[in-house]
């Protein structure tokens, strides 16, 4: 006899409920028109010519994707900073409201939104993109007086606000960064983390999203890296499950 069993869900029941329940409230606050708005692919047809990382290429990324969010970049500063910079991206007062990231930097101040963005972090596009989706995340939610910085999970909503508005292939796959760097004689390996999701979170995130617009198989997912399509994969299958039951 063969035996079955039953998809269960990648995240834990406290993270299912916290990621089901957000994503309902997204689509209140913003709609279904947005919902099934454009995944953005790390493809040319998003971010076309040539990307060398400069300052003038962090501002054209800043816009392509103010416009994809339906922010007014007449509403953003850029603000440029060192990894090493010890005054740190927000160094300015007064400060209304301040969130700031492993790579990024937000703040309100006098009801305009301030963007930090460090030097090194322009040589990786794919994590250029997350962090600057999740600070424009910011204007969103903290920006619009839609949330207040003392709600304890903002940070994390923040992220997932990424995959509602079809951002989320690049937070996912930027989430854990695995590296092999060489060193003389020795190979070493090192691993950081980017953002407040894990990746069983966007897998599941962006499954939960992906049924919402009803994709039972979304073509989009071939862009994600194994970890989060992996997950993807099992949350998809788990809601098919619960569905049939």
């Amino acid at each position: 006899m063969a035996w079955w069993r039953r998809p269960s869900c990648p995240v834990r029941p406290v993270e299912q409920e916290w990621i089901e329940q957000s994503l309902d409230w997204f689509v209140a606050q913003f709609g279904r028109v947005r919902l099934l708005g454009e995944v953005v692919l790390p493809t040319d047809d998003y971010f076309p010519g040539v990307y060398r990382g400069t300052r003038d290429d962090v501002r054209t990324v800043v816009g392509r994707l103010c416009e994809h969010l339906g922010v007014d970049p007449g509403r953003v500063t850029i603000e440029h900073g060192d990894a090493d910079d010890s005054d740190g991206l927000a160094a300015h007062v007064p400060v209304a409201t301040q969130s700031s990231g492993a790579a990024g930097d937000y703040r309100l101040e006098n009801g305009r939104s301030i963007i930090g963005i460090r030097d090194d972090q322009a040589a990786n596009p794919m994590a250029l993109v997350a962090t600057i989706a999740h600070e424009l995340g910011h204007l969103l939610l903290l920006g619009d007086q839609r949330i207040t910085a003392d709600r304890a999970d903002h940070e994390p909503l923040t992220d997932l606000l990424t995959v509602f508005f079809g951002l989320g292939i690049f937070t996912a796959n930027s989430a854990l960064d695995n590296r092999r760097e060489v060193r003389g004689e020795y190979a070493y390996r090192s691993t950081s983390r980017l953002g407040y999701l894990t990746e069983p979170m966007y897998g599941y995130a962006l499954a939960r999203y992906a049924w919402l617009r009803g994709e039972k198989s979304p073509g989009w997912a071939k862009y994600l890296d194994t970890n989060p399509g992996t997950f993807l994969d099992r949350g998809l299958r788990y809601l098919r499950a619960e569905r049939a039951a």
